[in-house]
């Protein structure tokens, strides 16, 4: 298989080795809990590397989700690689002259790589079996990121490279095309993920207004095609069987497609009322599924993540400066919500979720505000090495847990719930509920915990 290969990669492959353990210790002074401990949720302040290495002997593992927002390596960000490696080529880049990283640094790539290697090599060793990673970034890395990625966890183990639409309106500085989206990458540690380790998510507003109510039925239904394409010649000739409608007229799929049932199957669908040909009988036969409310698993969550879905960046801000009171300087903070996507997707009540580039903490506030969704006991550990862990990382936890008030605009508000005319005349009574929400100053994103 092709290897990612760059500048300094044979120092670093195997420097997380060499990386001394550390103790991690409890600064009971700073802890909102009465008998602090290595078990609780944990904010720790230090390099990453280090503090990776520290948490193996506990978590090594144990870690059910990983969530990433690494530098996004622009050259505009300023960040420092600083790794203590053996090498005299490292010895060079640690030079004045080489930090911060730059855009006229011709060998920034090579050193954002040599930077991660050693940390994704740590994050696998504490991911559980049916762990999974998911990693932030845009166009500047995201390709080489994925064949690092295919280095350290494997090729077979990509799971999907989601994009997330983190911007509702073009920017006007892009210089041909406004670049309105970052990707979500995701990755297993093995199969366990998928087999054991994901959710589907709710069916939104809109998903259940496709299923439509008839006299003759109890539930709600839609429909799926039945005819569908595959390479499988073998299996496409088996499937292509006739099919007699109500109207009398014979039918077969088209060709390079087959019935996705076998013909028994169908038959058997057919006579249960399971299988639609249309109000006059004569279409194409498709899927009858119900949507029964007390025994609905949801959808599976798909690769597009909007605006509306997930939030963006102009939401993301206002938030942070909500919570701090507009006391921040923090440019570049992810949305809860988008967080809060991964974590329904990739986590259960109990699950242990680890952020090592844990910025302004957006993962705590999204793992607090999950658990009080659905009364979970989600437990998170964020890990930041520059000076604001303190007074910016660890202060928003704990606003966020004590309850803070919304100061947003109302018309921002508004603007979140896409009030339309067409909308407001079908779904009047919710929205008005919504809006008078939003008037009465909601308290935090979920209740005080």
């Amino acid at each position: 298989m092709p290897t990612l290969e760059f500048k300094g990669k044979q120092f670093v492959h195997s420097h997380h080795l060499s990386v001394p353990f550390r103790q991690l210790v409890v600064d009971k002074d700073k802890s909102l809990s009465e008998k602090p401990s290595l078990d609780d949720n944990l904010i720790i302040h230090g390099d990453n590397l280090h503090a990776l290495k520290a948490l193996l002997p506990q978590y090594a593992g144990n870690v059910d989700c990983i969530f990433i927002d690494p530098p996004y390596n622009t050259g505009n960000e300023g960040w420092c690689y600083n790794d203590n490696v053996n090498s005299p080529l490292i010895r060079e880049w640690l030079k004045k002259s080489a930090n911060p990283v730059d855009k006229e640094d011709l060998e920034r790539h090579d050193k954002w790589l040599s930077m991660m290697l050693p940390r994704l090599k740590l994050l696998r060793e504490l991911l559980s079996e049916s762990g999974s990673i998911w990693i932030t970034l845009d166009d500047n890395e995201i390709h080489r990121l994925r064949q690092l990625m295919d280095d350290v966890f494997g090729e077979e183990n990509f799971v999907a490279c989601c994009v997330w639409e983190k911007t509702y309106t073009p920017k006007s500085n892009g210089s041909v095309v406004s670049t309105d989206h970052d990707y979500v990458l995701c990755y297993q540690k093995t199969s366990d993920f998928t087999s054991f380790g994901w959710n589907y998510l709710d069916r939104n507003e809109e998903q259940k207004g496709r299923f439509r109510k008839s006299d003759d039925e109890d539930l709600p239904w839609r429909t799926y095609p039945l005819d569908v394409r595959t390479e499988n010649s073998a299996r496409r000739e088996k499937y292509r069987y006739e099919v007699t409608l109500p109207s009398g007229r014979v039918v077969k799929p088209a060709q390079e497609r087959h019935w996705a049932l076998p013909e028994a199957e169908f038959y058997r669908q057919r006579d249960a009322g399971e299988i639609y040909f249309g109000k006059t009988g004569d279409a194409m036969p498709s899927k009858k599924v119900f949507l029964d409310p007390e025994d609905d698993k949801g959808v599976i969550a798909r690769s597009w993540w909007t605006y509306k879905e997930v939030k963006g960046n102009q939401d993301s801000k206002r938030d942070l400066l909500s919570i701090t009171g507009g006391d921040t300087d923090f440019i570049t903070p992810k949305p809860k919500e988008l967080i809060q996507r991964i974590l329904d997707i990739a986590t259960h009540e109990e699950s242990i979720i680890l952020d090592s580039f844990a910025g302004s903490g957006t993962t705590a506030h999204a793992v607090l505000a999950t658990n009080a969704k659905d009364n979970g006991r989600r437990h998170f550990i964020l890990v930041e090495c520059e000076d604001y862990a303190e007074t910016l990382t660890a202060n928003r936890v704990r606003k966020v847990i004590e309850g803070y008030n919304f100061k947003g605009r109302l018309k921002e508000e508004l603007y979140s719930i896409n009030l339309t005319w067409s909308a407001f005349e079908k779904k009047h009574e919710k929205i008005l509920e919504q809006i008078s929400a939003i008037e009465s100053s909601r308290a935090a994103d979920f209740e005080k915990m």
